[in-house]
């Protein structure tokens, strides 16, 4: 049986509320232990293109609420556990706060600061990484609903995530970026076609119906010349 929402503020939208606490990721993601059901959304890309593998360094951008590390996080245990032993090396980094993952280094900070993307760097080399096999991004910008403005602010969040996976990712790794249909949609898929030997753009199954998010995976760099 679906659950009633109750609310006396008018500025609630009580069709949206009954739809989030009726919806089956937001359910699933209650029950098994997951911050937001965008987990599911990550959880399905790698299921289908097998980017995730313990022993790998991974670095999640715009990684609050923490969904997408805690799964990474389960990834790289050997068991599937959310504590415990863990096999590879989560960096995660946001512009808000995050709460605690065990295992997950934590930056808080501005990715387009030159600043923190130091910090992030540096964090890879404290912990003895050269290469980082997969960098997954749910960057987004605040988006103004002017198409211009907003193609720009996607635009800027994808070329720095692509600008730090040429850098930092090793030859066949992985770059997973959250991408909106619109005014940026074709020119970073020809960015990703000109980066990466294969492009995959994916719509999983929990990305809601009414939404334009595309998830866009670059697999392998291509050769620089």
């Amino acid at each position: 049986m679906g659950m009633k929402v109750k609310t006396q503020s008018k500025k609630v939208n009580k069709a949206w509320l009954n739809q989030h606490v009726n919806d089956p990721y937001v359910r699933l993601a209650q029950k098994d232990g997951y911050r937001a059901r965008a987990a599911y959304k990550l959880k399905e890309i790698d299921e289908l293109l097998g980017l995730v593998r313990p022993g790998h360094c991974v670095v999640d951008l715009g990684s609050t609420p923490g969904a997408w590390s805690q799964y990474l996080r389960r990834r790289l245990s050997p068991n599937g556990a959310a504590v415990g032993e863990l096999q590879g090396t989560i960096v995660a980094l946001d512009l808000l706060p995050m709460e605690a993952v065990e295992g997950v280094h934590f930056i808080q900070g501005d990715f387009r600061e030159a600043a923190v993307l130091g910090a992030l760097e540096a964090a890879l080399v404290e912990r003895g990484v050269e290469k980082v096999d997969v960098v997954v991004s749910d960057m987004a910008p605040n988006l103004s609903g002017i198409g211009m403005t907003d193609a720009a602010r996607i635009t800027d969040l994808v070329e720095l995530a692509v600008d730090f996976a040429v850098r930092h990712l090793r030859q066949d790794g992985a770059l997973v970026v959250k991408l909106f249909h619109g005014g940026a949609y074709d020119p970073m898929v020809a960015l990703f076609r000109e980066t990466f030997r294969t492009v995959k753009a994916v719509k999983p199954k929990a990305s809601r119906d009414k939404s334009s998010e595309t998830f866009l995976v670059g697999l392998g760099l291509k050769k620089s010349t």
